[in-house]
Order: C-alpha cells, then sequence, then structure tokens
C-alpha cells in the first residue's frame, strides 16, 4: 500500500521557503518567490480511518513518477518593523499499485474483509492543498543582520479517492470506491535571520514550531538558503529544508519527516 506515499511528500512540502531580501530594505517591500522542493519522504500514514497504517519510505524522484500537477508559491511583504507571510501549495497525484498475498484487512466500500492471501490491486487520486499565514516584527534590523518574530496558522485540506479491486477464492473479484476529505489547522510559530554576507549574496536561516495538539500533536520546519541578486528585482535562492509533522485524529495517520534541497527565484516590488 504504498501508493499513499507520493501524495503526501508533495502535500507536506508546502512549508516556506527562504528568499533573501534583494535590495534596499527600507519602509515597503512586497516579494512573490515560485519554489521547487526536491524532497524525500519516510513515516507511517493511514489516510483513509479504517486502512490499516502503513510505513513509507520514498525518494523525490518516486514522488515526481505519480505527480498530475503541483504548485507552490510563497509571499512575502514588509512595511517598517511589520511582516506578513503567506505559503500555498495544490498538489494533485494519481499512484496505482498491486499488492498481494496481503494479511486479513477491511478497506472502505468493499462490503467485506479482505481474506489472507488476497491480491489488492489499487489506484489513488489524492488532491491536496496548503496555507500558511504568519505575521510578525522584525526585533533587529541592522545593515549587518535582521532577526523576525512570526507567529500564524498552517492550514491543510486532504482529499483522497482509491478504487480498490481484490481477489480471492473467498470473495471472487471485488471493486470498490471510497473517498475521503479531512482538514486541520496548526498554530505554529517561529524565527527568521538574515545575513549579507557580499555585494549581492546574503544567507538566510528559517525555523518554525507548532501543533501542540490543537492540530497536529507537534510539527517543526527547519530551512537554510543562499540567496544571490541577479538584478535589482530578482534574485535567486538554494539550500535545504527539514519538515516533520505527527498528525494523528479520527483513524487519520500523518506522522512523517521531509528533507531535501530548495531551488527558488524571487520577485521583488
Amino acid at each position: 500500500m504504498r501508493y499513499y506515499a507520493s501524495a503526501v511528500a508533495l502535500a507536506l512540502c508546502g512549508a516556506q521557503i527562504a528568499h533573501g531580501e534583494t535590495a534596499d530594505p527600507s519602509n515597503g517591500t512586497v516579494q512573490i518567490t515560485p519554489y521547487l522542493w526536491a524532497a524525500s519522504l519516510g513515516g507511517d500514514i493511514s489516510p483513509f480511518h479504517r486502512a490499516p497504517t502503513i510505513h513509507i519510505e520514498k525518494s523525490f524522484s518516486d514522488v515526481v513518477d505519480d505527480l498530475n500537477f503541483g504548485g507552490f508559491l510563497n509571499l512575502w511583504a514588509r512595511h517598517g518593523r511589520l511582516v506578513l507571510l503567506g505559503d500555498m501549495m495544490y498538489v494533485d497525484t494519481t499512484d496505482v499499485n498491486g499488492s498481494g498475498p496481503l494479511a486479513a484487512m477491511q478497506l472502505p466500500g468493499l462490503g467485506v474483509a479482505i481474506p489472507p492471501g488476497a491480491s489488492v490491486t489499487a489506484r489513488v487520486d489524492t488532491k491536496q492543498f496548503m496555507a500558511t499565514l504568519q505575521g510578525g516584527y522584525r526585533v533587529v534590523d541592522t545593515p549587518q543582520f535582521t532577526l523576525d518574530a512570526l507567529g500564524g496558522v498552517r492550514f491543510w485540506r486532504i482529499s483522497n479517492e482509491v478504487t480498490v479491486t481484490a481477489g480471492h477464492l473467498a470473495i471472487g473479484t471485488r471493486t470498490a470506491m471510497h473517498g475521503e476529505r479531512f482538514n486541520w489547522a496548526d498554530p505554529v510559530v517561529g524565527l527568521r535571520a538574515f545575513l549579507p554576507v557580499a555585494n549581492r549574496l546574503s544567507v538566510q536561516a528559517q525555523a518554525d514550531l507548532g501543533g501542540f495538539g490543537a492540530g497536529s500533536d507537534l510539527t517543526w520546519s527547519a530551512l537554510a538558503t543562499a540567496n544571490y541578486i541577479i538584478a535589482d528585482h530578482f534574485s535567486v535562492s538554494a539550500g535545504y529544508k527539514r519538515l516533520d509533522v505527527d498528525y494523528d485524529h479520527g483513524g487519520h495517520v500523518y506522522d512523517v519527516r521531509l528533507s531535501g534541497p530548495v531551488l527558488g527565484a524571487t520577485w521583488r516590488f
């Protein structure tokens, strides 16, 4: 039942990518950053409340094989010492897998338990949306170093539809479809530090912590990038990010970790 993995990998990668402040930091600025995150995935997942929890380990190339569409966008705005961060993601994946023989289990919609030794073929269509909104205050603001304190909410909405065909002498061939949608919101707090290194080069680090049982039990992320200014209103970023989330509610389990390189392109206005 490894087919759940690819959707979750890209779904969870909606966490913020870093981007450098590309020019004069005075008063107002808005930055738009489309980005990529080449994340590998590991953890335990149960997208349906009657399905068993499965352990998955998947590389980024495995995730891409199942991708129909993915879009990721980061927005950053600042006025004086006030800052605002928005991060949005939409991912659509399809995975088809056959497994067998399996231990006895019950899948939603089949109407009967799948007996031991049955073979199962499943097609899973997953659509996932995530949006993060954080506001904050620039607690340190010097030409050599800036530090922002952030707080806000991260919202998840996940839609899964599975078509399962099970075959066994005891039940013949059974096919069923089942869909579930669920969502949750996590409060998050974090810090973002920015350090100019040279005329066009800077480094940035960002971390957040959240969940606290309000949505997930715990979620945290850490990110570091190097940023290079190409032109007055355009820069590129490259770095590395890790995101962990532990969500377990109503039979839906998302206890996963993602890590890998990030690439972004930032337009500043």
